[in-house]
């Protein structure tokens, strides 16, 4: 596998596409698993993200097999070689573009509300998905772009075939692949995790995007002003704030929710080629705030950084901007008072435990899921905050570290074997568990002082 998943992917291919800021471009992505990989690349950039709407037309008998792609503007785009290969009749070919017409009239009405397209003419566009297949989709993509009066088109993807360039020559005005690997069969066999996006996901990206651009404005939601009156908490923030912490040098992205009467909150410190949007990460998060706890989804690593596989495992370099991180959110107003935990996955656990060791640490619980506490090996008999350990028991190589760490923490703890889960714990239920038993262990040890 290359990619984690696309957030991996996404800030990995928002390192290569550095140059593109000068430009002033507009980032589009193709709903729904090319969006969180654009809201990536749109961050790095400084830009405007929005979707471009295309539905594969799929082979009725075979649908991930694409015979063409239709978009908004009346784009159409067919390939009679695997129309005519497939036996499709045009009654057949008729009625599926009929069907995905409807999904794709819908889905702007969802994704983007009131709000207007985003306007491309005379400016730099930059397409964003996953993975370039047959190219159907990136091409009717390209041509809803250049319809609008984009000046210049950049379709970039983490991965796509060898030939890839010669399917799509034309098409755009640059052609960008991190992976063109020989043995493509399908963009998916490239991803740890390839689970497929939500059309909440996708609003949830969209609206994160509109708040960290200076001077816009994110859809209003209905949750209200956020004020915490009458809480004695002071000012509290409304679902999903995207805040930035300056770090020495580097400006950290987060998104902070403090629902009101929160007595706790919870730092999470991600695992390599994560980050604050791991959709693994938001869902304990959001099961968290429904238990009354803060949550800080935090980038400990900017994008660039994040690129330097020595930084991604330089535990005390994490460490220490989850301390400095710490330290900004008690010092916000409404924050205080709040008992500080931290939440740690993979590589990030070892982050969690190294800062939670540190002397006149505010840390009061610490839960590691599938972590590797190895990493923070020198540290773990400093710890005193009660640790919650939550591994896979597929997760076997993990397994075994956490038993090694348990032996080596002096503090209270508890291993918890979650049965049947891998190391992402994509099979159902499982983290449904992990939030559960996080939850639990936060709410139990998280006393406002």
């Amino acid at each position: 596998m290359l990619f984690m998943d696309r957030v991996d992917a996404g800030r990995r291919l928002a390192g290569r596409l550095g140059p593109l800021r000068e430009r002033s471009p507009v980032v589009l992505g193709l709903p729904r698993g090319g969006v969180p990989v654009a809201a990536e690349v749109a961050e790095a950039l400084g830009a405007p993200l929005d979707v471009c709407l295309v539905r594969k037309l799929g082979v009725p008998y075979q649908p991930e097999l694409g015979m063409g792609a239709i978009g908004e503007d009346g784009v159409r785009v067919v390939n009679d070689d695997v129309v005519r290969r497939s036996g499709v009749s045009p009654a057949e070919l008729a009625a599926v573009e009929e069907r995905e017409r409807a999904v794709l009239t819908e889905r702007a009405a969802r994704y983007r509300g009131e709000r207007p397209p985003e306007p491309l003419a005379g400016r730099t566009v930059v397409l964003v998905d996953d993975g370039v297949a047959t190219g159907s989709t990136a091409r009717a993509a390209c041509r809803i772009a250049r319809a609008r009066g984009a000046a210049r088109i950049v379709l970039a993807v983490p991965v796509a075939p060898p030939r890839w360039t010669a399917v799509l020559a034309g098409e755009a005005d640059e052609l960008i692949a991190l992976e063109t690997p020989a043995d493509f069969a399908a963009v998916g066999q490239f991803y740890t995790d390839f689970a497929q996006t939500s059309d909440d996901e996708v609003v949830g990206a969209l609206r994160r995007a509109a708040r960290q651009l200076p001077g816009t404005a994110p859809p209003h939601n209905g949750t209200g002003t956020g004020n915490g009156a009458g809480n004695g908490m002071g000012r509290v923030d409304p679902p999903d704030t995207e805040v930035w912490i300056p770090v020495g040098a580097a400006r950290l992205g987060g998104t902070l929710a403090v629902p009101a009467g929160a007595t706790g909150a919870v730092l999470f410190a991600h695992g390599s080629g994560s980050g604050r949007h791991s959709p693994r990460n938001r869902r304990v998060a959001a099961g968290l705030g429904r238990a009354g706890l803060a949550t800080l989804l935090l980038d400990l690593l900017t994008v660039p950084e994040a690129a330097d596989r020595a930084l991604v495992f330089d535990t005390e370099l994490l460490a220490g901007r989850l301390s400095a991180a710490t330290r900004w959110l008690l010092a916000r107003p409404g924050c205080r008072e709040l008992a500080i935990g931290y939440f740690g996955a993979s590589t990030g656990a070892a982050a969690a435990l190294w800062a939670a060791a540190e002397t006149g640490s505010p840390c009061a619980a610490v839960v590691s899921r599938g972590g590797r506490p190895d990493l923070a090996a020198a540290r773990l008999p400093a710890v005193t905050a009660p640790t919650l350990l939550l591994v896979g028991g597929a997760d076997h190589r993990v397994l075994e570290l956490n038993r090694w760490a348990r032996d080596r923490l002096r503090c209270e703890n508890r291993l918890l074997v979650i049965e049947g889960a891998g190391h992402l714990f994509a099979e159902p239920g499982t983290l449904e568990q992990v939030t559960d038993a996080a939850a639990e262990w936060f709410t139990g040890h998280l006393v406002r002082p």
